[in-house]
Protein backbone atom coordinates (compact mmCIF):
# COMPACT_ATOMS: atom_id res chain seq x y z
CA UNK A 1 0.00 0.00 0.00
CA UNK A 2 1.37 3.41 -0.92
CA UNK A 3 2.06 6.18 1.58
CA UNK A 4 -0.93 8.28 0.48
CA UNK A 5 -3.23 5.55 1.78
CA UNK A 6 -1.18 3.99 4.57
CA UNK A 7 -0.55 7.13 6.64
CA UNK A 8 -4.21 8.25 6.58
CA UNK A 9 -5.29 4.78 7.71
CA UNK A 10 -2.87 4.95 10.65
CA UNK A 11 -4.30 8.33 11.66
CA UNK A 12 -7.81 6.98 11.13
CA UNK A 13 -7.11 4.26 13.71
CA UNK A 14 -6.73 6.96 16.38
CA UNK A 15 -9.90 8.75 15.25
CA UNK A 16 -11.76 5.44 15.26
CA UNK A 17 -10.66 4.74 18.85
CA UNK A 18 -11.82 8.13 20.11
CA UNK A 19 -15.15 8.12 18.26
CA UNK A 20 -15.91 4.55 19.25
CA UNK A 21 -15.13 5.18 22.91
CA UNK A 22 -17.28 8.31 23.13
CA UNK A 23 -20.37 6.68 21.61
CA UNK A 24 -20.03 3.38 23.45
CA UNK A 25 -19.92 4.94 26.91
CA UNK A 26 -23.05 7.03 26.28
CA UNK A 27 -25.07 3.88 25.57
CA UNK A 28 -23.69 1.91 28.52
CA UNK A 29 -23.80 4.71 31.10
CA UNK A 30 -26.91 3.48 32.99
CA UNK A 31 -25.49 -0.03 33.36
CA UNK A 32 -22.14 1.32 34.57
CA UNK A 33 -23.86 3.62 37.06
CA UNK A 34 -25.94 0.77 38.48
CA UNK A 35 -22.90 -1.49 38.85
CA UNK A 36 -20.69 1.02 40.71
CA UNK A 37 -23.53 2.37 42.86
CA UNK A 38 -24.04 5.82 41.33
CA UNK A 39 -26.91 7.60 39.60
CA UNK A 40 -26.71 8.08 35.82
CA UNK A 41 -26.78 11.85 36.27
CA UNK A 42 -23.87 11.72 38.70
CA UNK A 43 -21.86 9.53 36.35
CA UNK A 44 -22.10 12.22 33.69
CA UNK A 45 -18.91 13.49 35.35
CA UNK A 46 -17.19 10.69 33.45
CA UNK A 47 -18.21 12.36 30.17
CA UNK A 48 -17.56 15.95 31.23
CA UNK A 49 -14.18 15.09 32.77
CA UNK A 50 -13.05 13.53 29.48
CA UNK A 51 -14.22 16.50 27.43
CA UNK A 52 -12.72 18.91 29.97
CA UNK A 53 -9.36 17.14 29.82
CA UNK A 54 -9.45 17.40 26.03
CA UNK A 55 -10.16 21.12 26.19
CA UNK A 56 -7.39 21.83 28.70
CA UNK A 57 -4.61 19.93 26.95
CA UNK A 58 -5.39 20.48 23.25
CA UNK A 59 -3.63 23.90 23.21
CA UNK A 60 -0.33 22.19 24.02
CA UNK A 61 -0.60 19.58 21.26
CA UNK A 62 0.91 21.60 18.40
CA UNK A 63 3.92 22.83 20.38
CA UNK A 64 4.53 19.36 21.83
CA UNK A 65 4.57 17.80 18.37
CA UNK A 66 7.00 20.45 17.10
CA UNK A 67 9.28 20.01 20.09
CA UNK A 68 9.38 16.22 20.42
CA UNK A 69 8.35 15.03 16.98
CA UNK A 70 4.86 14.28 15.70
CA UNK A 71 5.44 10.54 15.38
CA UNK A 72 6.67 10.15 18.97
CA UNK A 73 3.89 12.29 20.45
CA UNK A 74 1.24 10.51 18.37
CA UNK A 75 2.42 7.09 19.52
CA UNK A 76 2.71 8.21 23.16
CA UNK A 77 -0.81 9.66 23.03
CA UNK A 78 -2.21 6.31 21.89
CA UNK A 79 -0.43 4.63 24.82
CA UNK A 80 -1.91 7.12 27.31
CA UNK A 81 -5.38 6.65 25.82
CA UNK A 82 -5.05 2.87 26.13
CA UNK A 83 -3.94 3.11 29.77
CA UNK A 84 -6.97 5.28 30.49
CA UNK A 85 -9.22 2.72 28.77
CA UNK A 86 -7.85 -0.08 30.93
CA UNK A 87 -8.35 2.12 34.00
CA UNK A 88 -12.02 2.59 33.06
CA UNK A 89 -12.49 -1.18 32.77
CA UNK A 90 -11.01 -1.68 36.25
CA UNK A 91 -12.94 1.16 37.93
CA UNK A 92 -15.11 0.35 40.94
CA UNK A 93 -16.21 3.86 41.95
CA UNK A 94 -17.13 7.20 40.42
CA UNK A 95 -13.76 8.64 41.51
CA UNK A 96 -11.81 5.86 39.78
CA UNK A 97 -13.89 6.26 36.65
CA UNK A 98 -13.47 10.03 36.46
CA UNK A 99 -9.68 9.76 36.93
CA UNK A 100 -9.43 7.14 34.18
CA UNK A 101 -11.57 9.22 31.82
CA UNK A 102 -9.43 12.27 32.50
CA UNK A 103 -6.36 10.24 31.52
CA UNK A 104 -8.12 9.20 28.34
CA UNK A 105 -8.83 12.86 27.64
CA UNK A 106 -5.13 13.68 27.96
CA UNK A 107 -4.33 11.02 25.37
CA UNK A 108 -7.14 12.13 23.09
CA UNK A 109 -6.04 15.79 23.32
CA UNK A 110 -2.70 14.83 21.78
CA UNK A 111 -3.82 11.91 19.64
CA UNK A 112 -6.32 13.54 17.27
CA UNK A 113 -4.75 16.99 16.63
CA UNK A 114 -1.25 15.53 16.29
CA UNK A 115 -2.63 12.81 14.04
CA UNK A 116 -3.91 15.49 11.69
CA UNK A 117 -0.52 17.20 11.88
CA UNK A 118 1.15 13.91 10.94
CA UNK A 119 -1.13 13.68 7.92
CA UNK A 120 -0.43 17.22 6.74
CA UNK A 121 3.32 16.80 7.09
CA UNK A 122 3.48 13.37 5.48
CA UNK A 123 1.19 13.76 2.46
CA UNK A 124 1.74 16.03 -0.53
CA UNK A 125 -1.01 18.61 -1.00
CA UNK A 126 -1.87 17.16 -4.39
CA UNK A 127 -2.95 13.94 -2.63
CA UNK A 128 -4.49 15.56 0.44
CA UNK A 129 -8.12 15.31 -0.68
CA UNK A 130 -7.84 11.58 -1.26
CA UNK A 131 -5.98 11.14 2.01
CA UNK A 132 -8.69 12.98 3.95
CA UNK A 133 -11.30 10.65 2.46
CA UNK A 134 -9.42 7.66 3.82
CA UNK A 135 -9.27 9.30 7.24
CA UNK A 136 -12.91 10.38 7.37
CA UNK A 137 -14.58 7.12 6.41
CA UNK A 138 -13.13 4.96 9.24
CA UNK A 139 -13.73 7.80 11.73
CA UNK A 140 -17.44 7.83 10.84
CA UNK A 141 -17.72 4.09 11.50
CA UNK A 142 -17.27 4.66 15.25
CA UNK A 143 -20.52 6.57 15.88
CA UNK A 144 -22.46 4.06 13.77
CA UNK A 145 -21.03 0.85 15.26
CA UNK A 146 -20.49 2.21 18.78
CA UNK A 147 -24.06 2.37 20.16
CA UNK A 148 -25.27 -1.09 19.07
CA UNK A 149 -21.90 -2.69 19.84
CA UNK A 150 -21.72 -1.09 23.28
CA UNK A 151 -25.31 -2.08 23.97
CA UNK A 152 -24.69 -5.66 22.81
CA UNK A 153 -21.60 -6.05 25.01
CA UNK A 154 -23.32 -4.47 28.02
CA UNK A 155 -26.48 -6.55 27.62
CA UNK A 156 -24.97 -9.94 26.93
CA UNK A 157 -21.50 -9.73 28.51
CA UNK A 158 -20.25 -6.97 30.84
CA UNK A 159 -19.76 -3.21 30.47
CA UNK A 160 -16.08 -3.63 31.44
CA UNK A 161 -15.30 -5.10 28.01
CA UNK A 162 -16.44 -2.00 26.09
CA UNK A 163 -13.25 -0.20 27.16
CA UNK A 164 -11.00 -3.04 26.03
CA UNK A 165 -12.15 -3.28 22.39
CA UNK A 166 -9.82 -0.40 21.47
CA UNK A 167 -6.68 -2.05 22.83
CA UNK A 168 -5.94 -4.20 19.72
CA UNK A 169 -6.58 -1.19 17.46
CA UNK A 170 -4.21 0.95 19.56
CA UNK A 171 -1.43 -1.66 19.49
CA UNK A 172 -1.66 -1.96 15.71
CA UNK A 173 -1.68 1.85 15.40
CA UNK A 174 1.49 2.23 17.49
CA UNK A 175 3.32 -0.44 15.51
CA UNK A 176 2.33 1.04 12.16
CA UNK A 177 3.15 4.61 13.27
CA UNK A 178 6.63 3.68 14.41
CA UNK A 179 7.32 1.79 11.20
CA UNK A 180 5.76 3.93 8.49
CA UNK A 181 5.52 7.55 9.75
CA UNK A 182 8.59 9.74 9.31
CA UNK A 183 10.02 11.32 12.53
CA UNK A 184 9.33 14.90 11.40
CA UNK A 185 9.69 17.81 13.84
CA UNK A 186 9.94 21.58 13.55
CA UNK A 187 13.47 23.01 13.32
CA UNK A 188 12.39 26.18 15.09
CA UNK A 189 9.39 25.55 17.40
CA UNK A 190 7.60 28.54 18.90
CA UNK A 191 8.12 29.49 22.52
CA UNK A 192 5.71 27.61 24.74
CA UNK A 193 3.28 29.92 26.55
CA UNK A 194 3.42 28.10 29.91
CA UNK A 195 1.92 30.92 31.95
CA UNK A 196 -0.90 31.31 29.43
CA UNK A 197 -1.54 27.56 29.41
CA UNK A 198 -1.83 27.54 33.21
CA UNK A 199 -4.28 30.44 33.24
CA UNK A 200 -6.35 29.06 30.36
CA UNK A 201 -6.38 25.56 31.84
CA UNK A 202 -7.45 26.80 35.26
CA UNK A 203 -10.10 29.03 33.69
CA UNK A 204 -11.56 26.39 31.40
CA UNK A 205 -11.37 23.73 34.11
CA UNK A 206 -12.99 25.84 36.82
CA UNK A 207 -15.88 27.06 34.70
CA UNK A 208 -16.65 23.75 32.99
CA UNK A 209 -16.31 21.57 36.09
CA UNK A 210 -18.27 24.02 38.23
CA UNK A 211 -21.14 24.03 35.75
CA UNK A 212 -21.06 20.24 35.40
CA UNK A 213 -21.54 19.60 39.15
CA UNK A 214 -24.09 22.37 39.69
CA UNK A 215 -27.47 20.89 40.57
CA UNK A 216 -26.18 17.38 41.30
CA UNK A 217 -25.67 17.97 45.04
CA UNK A 218 -22.19 16.50 44.81
CA UNK A 219 -20.53 19.61 46.27
CA UNK A 220 -21.80 22.48 48.43
CA UNK A 221 -22.98 25.53 46.49
CA UNK A 222 -20.18 27.55 48.04
CA UNK A 223 -17.63 25.23 46.43
CA UNK A 224 -19.45 25.29 43.08
CA UNK A 225 -19.55 29.09 43.16
CA UNK A 226 -15.86 29.22 44.05
CA UNK A 227 -14.99 26.95 41.11
CA UNK A 228 -16.92 29.04 38.60
CA UNK A 229 -15.63 32.30 40.09
CA UNK A 230 -12.01 31.15 40.08
CA UNK A 231 -12.33 29.97 36.49
CA UNK A 232 -13.84 33.27 35.39
CA UNK A 233 -11.09 35.29 37.06
CA UNK A 234 -8.41 33.06 35.49
CA UNK A 235 -9.88 33.51 32.02
CA UNK A 236 -10.00 37.28 32.51
CA UNK A 237 -6.33 37.24 33.52
CA UNK A 238 -5.52 35.10 30.49
CA UNK A 239 -7.21 37.56 28.12
CA UNK A 240 -5.05 40.37 29.54
CA UNK A 241 -1.96 38.16 29.26
CA UNK A 242 -2.75 37.19 25.65
CA UNK A 243 -2.87 40.84 24.61
CA UNK A 244 0.76 41.26 25.70
CA UNK A 245 2.04 37.98 24.18
CA UNK A 246 3.14 37.44 20.58
CA UNK A 247 2.54 33.69 20.69
CA UNK A 248 -0.39 33.05 23.09
CA UNK A 249 -1.69 29.58 23.83
CA UNK A 250 -5.14 30.68 22.62
CA UNK A 251 -5.09 33.46 20.04
CA UNK A 252 -8.30 35.45 20.48
CA UNK A 253 -7.30 38.00 17.83
CA UNK A 254 -8.58 35.49 15.29
CA UNK A 255 -12.10 36.47 16.39
CA UNK A 256 -11.65 39.70 14.43
CA UNK A 257 -12.28 37.67 11.28
CA UNK A 258 -16.07 37.67 10.61
CA UNK A 259 -16.20 34.09 9.33
CA UNK A 260 -14.07 32.72 12.17
CA UNK A 261 -16.07 34.69 14.76
CA UNK A 262 -19.40 33.40 13.45
CA UNK A 263 -18.09 29.83 13.40
CA UNK A 264 -16.83 30.07 16.98
CA UNK A 265 -19.81 31.81 18.58
CA UNK A 266 -22.52 30.29 16.43
CA UNK A 267 -20.82 26.92 16.40
CA UNK A 268 -20.63 26.90 20.20
CA UNK A 269 -24.36 27.46 20.59
CA UNK A 270 -25.21 24.89 17.93
CA UNK A 271 -22.92 22.24 19.42
CA UNK A 272 -24.54 22.61 22.84
CA UNK A 273 -27.54 20.70 21.52
CA UNK A 274 -25.45 17.95 19.95
CA UNK A 275 -23.35 17.67 23.11
CA UNK A 276 -26.48 16.98 25.16
CA UNK A 277 -28.07 14.51 22.77
CA UNK A 278 -25.67 11.53 23.21
CA UNK A 279 -26.23 11.89 26.97
CA UNK A 280 -30.00 12.50 27.09
CA UNK A 281 -31.18 10.12 24.35
CA UNK A 282 -29.71 6.83 25.69
CA UNK A 283 -31.00 7.67 29.18
CA UNK A 284 -34.47 8.35 27.77
CA UNK A 285 -34.45 5.07 25.85
CA UNK A 286 -33.21 2.95 28.76
CA UNK A 287 -34.44 4.62 31.96
CA UNK A 288 -37.56 6.24 30.51
CA UNK A 289 -38.70 3.60 28.00
CA UNK A 290 -37.16 0.51 29.60
CA UNK A 291 -35.13 -0.60 26.57
CA UNK A 292 -32.02 -2.70 27.01
CA UNK A 293 -28.65 -1.09 26.27
CA UNK A 294 -28.55 -3.07 23.02
CA UNK A 295 -32.04 -1.95 22.01
CA UNK A 296 -31.19 1.62 22.93
CA UNK A 297 -28.04 1.46 20.82
CA UNK A 298 -29.96 0.21 17.79
CA UNK A 299 -32.27 3.24 18.07
CA UNK A 300 -29.72 5.97 18.81
CA UNK A 301 -27.30 4.94 16.06
CA UNK A 302 -29.88 6.18 13.54
CA UNK A 303 -28.60 9.71 14.01
CA UNK A 304 -25.13 8.68 12.86
CA UNK A 305 -26.58 6.97 9.78
CA UNK A 306 -28.18 10.25 8.76
CA UNK A 307 -24.88 12.06 9.35
CA UNK A 308 -23.00 9.70 7.04
CA UNK A 309 -25.67 10.09 4.36
CA UNK A 310 -25.14 13.86 4.32
CA UNK A 311 -21.39 13.56 3.67
CA UNK A 312 -21.98 12.77 0.01
CA UNK A 313 -24.27 15.78 -0.54
CA UNK A 314 -22.90 18.51 1.75
CA UNK A 315 -20.38 19.93 -0.73
CA UNK A 316 -22.97 20.21 -3.51
CA UNK A 317 -25.57 21.86 -1.25
CA UNK A 318 -23.12 24.40 0.15
CA UNK A 319 -21.85 25.21 -3.34
CA UNK A 320 -25.39 25.74 -4.61
CA UNK A 321 -26.74 27.97 -1.84
CA UNK A 322 -23.68 29.43 -0.06
CA UNK A 323 -22.63 29.34 3.56
CA UNK A 324 -24.82 32.14 4.93
CA UNK A 325 -28.09 30.86 3.48
CA UNK A 326 -27.46 27.23 4.42
CA UNK A 327 -26.25 27.90 7.98
CA UNK A 328 -28.99 30.42 8.80
CA UNK A 329 -31.88 28.19 7.72
CA UNK A 330 -30.37 24.84 8.64
CA UNK A 331 -29.63 25.89 12.25
CA UNK A 332 -33.37 26.29 12.79
CA UNK A 333 -34.29 23.10 10.91
CA UNK A 334 -31.78 21.05 12.89
CA UNK A 335 -33.03 22.51 16.18
CA UNK A 336 -36.62 21.58 15.30
CA UNK A 337 -35.63 17.92 14.92
CA UNK A 338 -33.73 18.12 18.21
CA UNK A 339 -36.80 19.58 19.94
CA UNK A 340 -38.91 16.77 18.45
CA UNK A 341 -37.17 14.38 20.85
CA UNK A 342 -39.12 16.08 23.67
CA UNK A 343 -42.31 14.60 22.18
CA UNK A 344 -41.13 11.00 22.43
CA UNK A 345 -43.24 8.88 24.78
CA UNK A 346 -43.41 5.20 25.67
CA UNK A 347 -46.17 4.76 23.06
CA UNK A 348 -44.23 6.47 20.25
CA UNK A 349 -43.40 3.84 17.58
CA UNK A 350 -39.68 3.08 17.46
CA UNK A 351 -39.76 3.31 13.68
CA UNK A 352 -40.99 6.91 13.89
CA UNK A 353 -38.30 7.73 16.46
CA UNK A 354 -35.62 6.29 14.18
CA UNK A 355 -36.91 8.24 11.16
CA UNK A 356 -36.80 11.51 13.12
CA UNK A 357 -33.27 10.71 14.32
CA UNK A 358 -32.06 9.83 10.80
CA UNK A 359 -33.44 13.03 9.26
CA UNK A 360 -32.21 15.13 12.19
CA UNK A 361 -28.73 13.61 11.90
CA UNK A 362 -28.77 14.42 8.19
CA UNK A 363 -29.31 18.16 8.78
CA UNK A 364 -26.96 18.35 11.80
CA UNK A 365 -24.18 16.84 9.71
CA UNK A 366 -24.75 19.47 7.02
CA UNK A 367 -24.48 22.23 9.64
CA UNK A 368 -21.27 20.83 11.11
CA UNK A 369 -19.73 20.48 7.66
CA UNK A 370 -20.53 24.11 6.89
CA UNK A 371 -19.25 25.36 10.27
CA UNK A 372 -15.99 23.41 10.03
CA UNK A 373 -15.32 24.59 6.47
CA UNK A 374 -16.15 28.23 7.16
CA UNK A 375 -13.93 28.36 10.27
CA UNK A 376 -10.70 28.51 8.25
CA UNK A 377 -11.98 30.32 5.14
CA UNK A 378 -10.22 33.63 5.90
CA UNK A 379 -7.40 32.44 8.19
CA UNK A 380 -3.87 33.08 6.91
CA UNK A 381 -1.70 29.95 6.48
CA UNK A 382 0.78 31.05 9.15
CA UNK A 383 -2.04 31.30 11.73
CA UNK A 384 -3.79 28.07 10.78
CA UNK A 385 -2.39 26.05 13.70
CA UNK A 386 -3.58 28.67 16.21
CA UNK A 387 -7.00 28.73 14.59
CA UNK A 388 -7.22 24.94 14.81
CA UNK A 389 -6.27 25.06 18.49
CA UNK A 390 -8.87 27.66 19.41
CA UNK A 391 -11.57 25.94 17.36
CA UNK A 392 -10.82 22.57 18.97
CA UNK A 393 -11.04 23.98 22.50
CA UNK A 394 -14.30 25.74 21.62
CA UNK A 395 -15.76 22.54 20.22
CA UNK A 396 -14.93 20.47 23.29
CA UNK A 397 -16.25 23.09 25.69
CA UNK A 398 -19.51 23.32 23.75
CA UNK A 399 -20.07 19.56 23.95
CA UNK A 400 -19.21 19.59 27.67
CA UNK A 401 -21.62 22.48 28.25
CA UNK A 402 -24.34 20.60 26.41
CA UNK A 403 -23.98 17.54 28.64
CA UNK A 404 -23.96 19.71 31.78
CA UNK A 405 -26.97 21.77 30.67
CA UNK A 406 -28.97 18.71 29.63
CA UNK A 407 -28.41 16.98 32.97
CA UNK A 408 -29.13 20.17 34.90
CA UNK A 409 -32.44 20.55 33.03
CA UNK A 410 -33.45 16.99 33.86
CA UNK A 411 -32.52 17.46 37.52
CA UNK A 412 -34.50 20.70 37.70
CA UNK A 413 -37.55 19.05 36.09
CA UNK A 414 -37.42 16.25 38.65
CA UNK A 415 -37.32 18.85 41.41
CA UNK A 416 -40.39 20.71 40.15
CA UNK A 417 -42.33 17.51 39.54
CA UNK A 418 -41.29 16.10 42.95
CA UNK A 419 -40.05 12.91 41.25
CA UNK A 420 -37.77 10.65 43.26
CA UNK A 421 -36.78 8.55 40.24
CA UNK A 422 -36.17 9.37 36.60
CA UNK A 423 -39.14 8.97 34.28
CA UNK A 424 -39.65 9.61 30.57
CA UNK A 425 -41.45 12.88 31.33
CA UNK A 426 -38.35 14.37 32.96
CA UNK A 427 -36.39 14.55 29.69
CA UNK A 428 -38.67 16.77 27.56
CA UNK A 429 -37.62 20.16 29.02
CA UNK A 430 -33.95 19.23 28.63
CA UNK A 431 -34.36 18.60 24.88
CA UNK A 432 -36.30 21.86 24.52
CA UNK A 433 -33.67 23.95 26.35
CA UNK A 434 -30.73 22.72 24.28
CA UNK A 435 -32.73 22.99 21.03
CA UNK A 436 -33.54 26.66 21.74
CA UNK A 437 -29.85 27.40 22.34
CA UNK A 438 -28.90 25.64 19.11
CA UNK A 439 -31.49 27.67 17.18
CA UNK A 440 -30.06 30.91 18.60
CA UNK A 441 -26.87 30.25 16.61
CA UNK A 442 -28.71 31.43 13.50
CA UNK A 443 -28.35 35.06 14.66
CA UNK A 444 -24.57 34.82 14.20
CA UNK A 445 -24.83 33.14 10.81
CA UNK A 446 -27.38 35.55 9.35
CA UNK A 447 -25.02 38.48 10.01
CA UNK A 448 -22.40 37.05 7.66
CA UNK A 449 -21.85 38.78 4.30
CA UNK A 450 -23.60 37.18 1.35
CA UNK A 451 -20.29 36.01 -0.15
CA UNK A 452 -18.85 34.61 3.10
CA UNK A 453 -16.58 31.65 2.40
CA UNK A 454 -17.33 31.51 -1.33
CA UNK A 455 -13.65 30.79 -2.01
CA UNK A 456 -14.10 27.57 0.00
CA UNK A 457 -17.60 26.60 -1.16
CA UNK A 458 -16.65 26.72 -4.84
CA UNK A 459 -18.83 29.72 -5.75
CA UNK A 460 -15.81 31.98 -6.25
CA UNK A 461 -15.97 34.18 -9.37
CA UNK A 462 -12.94 33.87 -11.63
CA UNK A 463 -11.89 36.89 -13.69
CA UNK A 464 -10.29 36.06 -17.04
CA UNK A 465 -7.81 38.66 -18.23
CA UNK A 466 -6.62 37.04 -21.47
CA UNK A 467 -9.49 36.48 -23.98
CA UNK A 468 -7.35 34.22 -26.16
CA UNK A 469 -6.94 31.75 -23.30
CA UNK A 470 -10.43 32.11 -21.84
CA UNK A 471 -11.52 28.52 -22.35
CA UNK A 472 -8.33 26.99 -20.93
CA UNK A 473 -8.33 29.35 -17.96
CA UNK A 474 -11.94 28.58 -17.14
CA UNK A 475 -11.22 24.86 -17.09
CA UNK A 476 -8.15 25.30 -14.88
CA UNK A 477 -9.96 27.66 -12.49
CA UNK A 478 -12.87 25.26 -12.21
CA UNK A 479 -10.55 22.36 -11.30
CA UNK A 480 -8.73 24.45 -8.70
CA UNK A 481 -11.97 25.71 -7.14
CA UNK A 482 -13.47 22.24 -6.83
CA UNK A 483 -10.23 20.86 -5.36
CA UNK A 484 -10.05 23.68 -2.80
CA UNK A 485 -13.69 23.23 -1.87
CA UNK A 486 -13.45 19.45 -1.40
CA UNK A 487 -10.22 19.79 0.57
CA UNK A 488 -11.70 22.31 3.01
CA UNK A 489 -15.10 20.73 3.45
CA UNK A 490 -13.94 17.11 3.75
Amino acid sequence: MNKERLVPLIVAAALFMENMDSTVIATSLPAIAADIGASPLTLKLAITSYLLSLAVFIPASGWTADRFGARSVFSAAIVVFMIGSIGCALSSSVTDFVIARTLQGLGGAMMTPVGRLVLLRSIDKSALVSAMAWVTIPALIGPVVGPPLGGFITTYFSWHWIFLINIPVGLIGIFMAQRYIDPIRSDNPERFDLYGMMLAGLGVGGIAFGLSVAGLNLLPWTVVTALIGTGSVSMALYVMHARRTDQPALDFTLLRLPTFRASIYGGFLFRVGVGAMPFLLPLLMQVGFGLSPFGSGLVTFSSAVGAIGMKTLAARIIRAFGFRNIMTVNAVVSSVFLAACALFTVTTPLLLIMIILVVGGFFRSLQFTAINALTYADVEPERMSRATTLASVNQQLAISAGVALGAFSVETTMLFRHDTELTAGDFGPGFLVVSVLSAMSTFYFMRLPADAGHQVSGRRTVVISDPTRESEAEEEASRETVTARDQRIS
